[in-house]
């Protein structure tokens, strides 16, 4: 046989492969929006934050409130969540924050946790995925996805690329 074939044939397949190993691993990978059989991953204990790292998350001029993230808060699952704290606060200096997570592929957003001025954690009884459009009191869930969390319909690649986005 000619050794330049030989070559030739030998990239090929190795291509071949790498295109099949990918195939494979997005089919088994499924989006929650591809497989009806999607479950959550477990969701940890709601983590500290500090109020002097927020990143702000650009809102609507009239509102009162003003909110942040705490990027140290920010994490991505292997099952696409992006989950965080963010930070409310009033005119007069109070601060509600938020434990909560926001599912990019259903456009949806679940609050876990949620405390007042650094008091404990209270923990939502049975939080339930909402739609990031619905007739929320706020939208800083649907103002978070379009600045950074979200790629579309797919969590941001990374926590930095988060941190990235919402500094600009």
């Amino acid at each position: 046989m000619n050794t330049e074939w030989r070559t030739s044939h030998q990239r090929w397949m190795n291509c071949a492969g790498v295109v099949l190993l990918t195939l494979c691993i997005q089919g088994h990978a499924q989006s929650p929006q591809d497989n009806p059989d999607w479950q959550e991953s477990a969701t940890p204990p709601p983590p500290a934050y500090q109020t002097d790292r927020l990143l702000p998350l650009v809102m609507p001029p009239f509102l009162s409130l003003k909110f942040g993230v705490d990027p140290a808060t920010i994490s991505i699952t292997p099952d696409g969540i992006v989950r965080y704290v963010v930070v409310a606060r009033n005119e007069r200096g109070g601060v509600t924050a938020f434990y909560e997570g926001i599912l990019c592929a259903r456009g949806e957003v679940k609050s876990y946790a949620r405390t007042l001025d650094n008091g404990p954690w209270r923990l939502v009884a049975q939080p339930q995925w909402r739609a990031l459009n619905d007739n929320q009191p706020t939208r800083h869930a649907l103002a978070f996805a379009r600045q950074g969390a979200c790629e579309g319909s797919t969590a941001a690649s990374s926590v930095a690329d988060i941190v990235r986005a919402l500094k600009k």
